[in-house]
This record gives C-alpha cells, sequence and structure tokens, in this order.
C-alpha cells in the first residue's frame, strides 16, 4: 500500500537508474553521493512496498513490480513538466537552435523534444541532425545555441560528456570467412568513426576494402541489412532483429569508444540554463546506458 503521493524527485531518480542500469552512473549523473541515491531507492520501495530492483554484477535492472512502476513514473514526470512549462514558462519565448550528431541521435530525440517542448511549449525549436563534423561546424559558426558532437572536433570545453561504445555490426545472415578481406560500411569522410575504424584494422594487419560509404545513418543501416558489408555503429542504430554483433572471435578489434559533448551557449535565451537539464536529463541516461546483447 502506497501512504500519500509519490515524490517527483525520487521518481526522477528512478527512472534515471533504470535508464541507466547502474546507482553509482545515476549519482554520478545526478551530482549526488552513492549513498544518498541508494537511500533514495530504499525509500522508494518501502513507499511502494514492493522491490522494484534486481541487482546483477554489472548494475540494476528492474523486477517486474519495478517495470509496472516506471511507465507510471514517466506519465506522472511527463505530466508534471508539462505543467511547468505550462505554467511556469508562459513569458519564455524564442528560437532555440539545436544540433545533434546523427549518428547517436536517432533513439533518443523523439523523447527529448517531447519533453522540451511539455515544458518549454512557447519556444520554437530549429533542429539540424547531420554527421558530427558538420555539427562541429555550426557549434564552431555559432550557428546553434545547443550542440552534441564529438569532443574531438570541438576545442571548446563541454558541459557533459559520455562515451558510446561502437560495436562491429553485421546483417544477421552475413558470414565473414576466416582471414578473408573484410567489406567495409563507413560513413562519408571526413568522420572519427571512419578513422577509428580504418585505424583499428590496420593495427591489426587486417586486410579491408570498403565496399559502402554514406553520410546517411538511415543508409548505413540499409547497407547492413543487405549483407554489403561490416559497420561500425553505436547502441543508437542498432536493430536486433536484422543485425548481429561481431567481436574478436571473428577476427575484428574489440568494440571502440568515442567520447561525445554537450555543449551551448547560456548568453543567447534566459531559458537556455532549462533547456540543457531538460536535454541532459532526457538524452544523456539513454545514451548511458548499457549497450544491448544482440
Amino acid at each position: 500500500m502506497i501512504p500519500g503521493a509519490l515524490d517527483l524527485d525520487l521518481l526522477r531518480t528512478y527512472v534515471m537508474a533504470c535508464q541507466l542500469g547502474s546507482l553509482s552512473r545515476t549519482a554520478e549523473q545526478a551530482g549526488r553521493a552513492q549513498s544518498a541515491v541508494s537511500t533514495q531507492m530504499r525509500r522508494l520501495e518501502e513507499m511502494i512496498g514492493q522491490r522494484l530492483f534486481h541487482r546483477t554484477g554489472r548494475g540494476v535492472i528492474p523486477t517486474a513490480e519495478g517495470e509496472v512502476l516506471l511507465g507510471y513514473a514517466k506519465r506522472i514526470l511527463a505530466l508534471s513538466d508539462e505543467a511547468a512549462g505550462r505554467l511556469g514558462h508562459t513569458n519564455q519565448q524564442g528560437v532555440l537552435h539545436i544540433g545533434l550528431a546523427e549518428e547517436i541521435a536517432v533513439r533518443a530525440l523523439p523523447d527529448a523534444l517531447g519533453r522540451f517542448h511539455r515544458g518549454f511549449p512557447d519556444i520554437q525549436l530549429d533542429v539540424t541532425v547531420n554527421h558530427s563534423p558538420a555539427i562541429a561546424q555550426l557549434w564552431t559558426d555559432a550557428a546553434v545555441d545547443l550542440a552534441i558532437t564529438t569532443t574531438a572536433a570541438v576545442s571548446d570545453e563541454p558541459l557533459q560528456t559520455w562515451a558510446v561504445e561502437l560495436q562491429w555490426v553485421v546483417g544477421i545472415d552475413f558470414i565473414l570467412l576466416p582471414d578473408s578481406t573484410v567489406p567495409l560500411i563507413t560513413y562519408a569522410e571526413p568522420c572519427l568513426w571512419r578513422k577509428r575504424m580504418l585505424d583499428a584494422l590496420t593495427e591489426r594487419q587486417q586486410n579491408y576494402r570498403i565496399t559502402f560509404t554514406s553520410q546517411s545513418s538511415a543508409a548505413i543501416q540499409a547497407a547492413i541489412e543487405n549483407n554489403l558489408g561490416v559497420a561500425l555503429l553505436g547502441p543508437e542504430c542498432l536493430r536486433p532483429p536484422s543485425m548481429r554483433c561481431l567481436s574478436t572471435a571473428d577476427g575484428l578489434p574489440a568494440p571502440l569508444a568515442v567520447q561525445y559533448g554537450l555543449y551551448a551557449r547560456h548568453e543567447r535565451h534566459s531559458t537556455c540554463a532549462a533547456a540543457v537539464r531538460t536535454f541532459i536529463d532526457t538524452l544523456v541516461p539513454l545514451w548511458n546506458s548499457e549497450p544491448r546483447t544482440i
């Protein structure tokens, strides 16, 4: 039995913990001590009267009851954000220009935009989704207020950084023969992922040939699903029903990691600080979540 109303702060921490799959990473993301987050989750379990997490060697995953609460928590927080937006930001208007790297924005962008609109209904969003070098150039040219791109492409200090693990991915029916030349599906130059891919193969003295190149994530996914070769993808772009990951056992290098950063120009909008927090709260937990097993 639940005594009284559910605390929004507890629910927000709980949703973040479910998305990150780790209480320590939740504490780091929320700027709190891990003991404080653990105490919050125990309080929530006591309020609900149910065990909400399974503890594993890799972190935490919600129980069946926890999954039920997670669905309600997301709806409660969405309504709270909407109410705050309608009543608390009525005088905040303008245009917010956002640049997002396409290769990591596929899954997280819809939720982030929906939550932003509920919190800031009178602000117009101008969103550019492109490959990282293009987004980095927009930031350098001061053409966007918020940007998420690779830190290697930007000289400024990011507000937040996180690592994206890149897996070697092929179509579900693709067969890579031992000691064969690796057919590669790559993003077009300039591209940090492409450079890291080729450098890793060269270091292993692995023969390769490029069979498909595109700047479009959708085109890269289509090439993989049609068995044109091996690609390097982040968790955002994986499609488990039609793709699978390769490993060192298949003769390929270990998964790689690329660092991304969130950049913001606070001086342009009085709402920018709150906008940054909205995007961090929505996007980063999704990108920091454990890669899906295929």
